[in-house]
């Protein structure tokens, strides 16, 4: 793994977690904490890790990825190369890292917990079972699934940063518990168990959430009073024009880091 900031060791603690050696590149300072966590570290020698990993994961800020490729290129022929570097094209990378095989992957910070939505996208250089190790590796993360690279700007907006929009939405749960009176630790576990169990019967029901909500709303009673609230507060159009302005930001990347490259 070349970058363990927030992104990078949320993986790497799920990597771990699920068995894999994990090698990675980080700064003196960060060394004996991510030793801890059963990383062997390289201290800022990128080149190093790369060469003993067979398989090299590229974490670090888009903008880095660049100077990140050229330092390493001599490394990674003929080995799977994964980039989680939001709008960073699979194109540009197989142009600084000359046969490698690339995959391109949006995963989020729920990879924490191991709960992560991840995207994975094959680049032209990468084979089948490429995109196959590369699933296998990330499903130590959380759920995966494969998409054509022209959907990874979107991704980025709805699941990569979707994690924020929902920590705001358990946020706002718990200040109307406060307001109608819950204790603060009641009303944190009540809204975060909430959200958790919402999604969980998408996900296992395989219902439409509209259909979901119905089984919810009785006539005349509280939920339609606060759909109700929710609608006139633009609730549905604010997380629209979110994963919009989000969606915008990433293709903005993408034309810097290239133009830059």
């Amino acid at each position: 793994m070349i970058g363990l900031g927030k992104m990078g060791e949320a993986i790497a603690r799920a990597l771990v977690a699920k068995g894999f050696e994990v090698l990675g590149a980080d700064v003196l300072e960060e060394k004996k904490r991510l030793e801890a966590l059963g990383i062997k570290v390289y201290v800022n020698n990128n080149r190093a890790a790369a060469a003993e990993a067979d398989v090299v994961l590229i974490a670090v800020k888009p903008g880095q990825v660049p100077h990140v490729l050229r330092e390493i290129a001599g490394e990674v022929k003929g080995k799977l190369l994964i980039s989680i570097a939001a709008g960073v094209p699979t194109s540009l990378i197989e142009s600084l890292a000359p046969g490698a095989r690339v995959v391109r992957v949006m995963p989020n910070i729920c990879a924490w917990v191991r709960e992560a939505a991840v995207a994975v996208a094959k680049g032209r250089t990468a084979s089948k079972e490429d995109v196959k190790v590369a699933k296998g590796i990330l499903a130590a993360m959380g759920r995966v699934v494969e998409v054509d690279e022209r959907y990874m700007d979107a991704v980025t907006a709805l699941s990569g940063s979707g994690p924020a929009y929902v920590f705001s939405f358990i946020e706002a749960l718990v200040l109307g518990g406060l307001a109608v009176g819950l204790p603060r630790d009641v009303a944190l576990k009540l809204a975060a168990q909430t959200v958790a169990g919402a999604a969980k019967m998408v996900l296992e029901t395989g219902k439409h959430p509209a259909e979901l909500r119905d089984m919810v709303t009785t006539p005349g009673g509280t939920t339609i009073e606060a759909l109700k609230a929710l609608e006139k507060s633009g609730f549905r159009g604010a997380v629209i024009e979110a994963v919009v302005k989000a969606y915008e930001k990433s293709k903005a990347i993408s034309e810097v880091v290239s133009s830059q490259a």
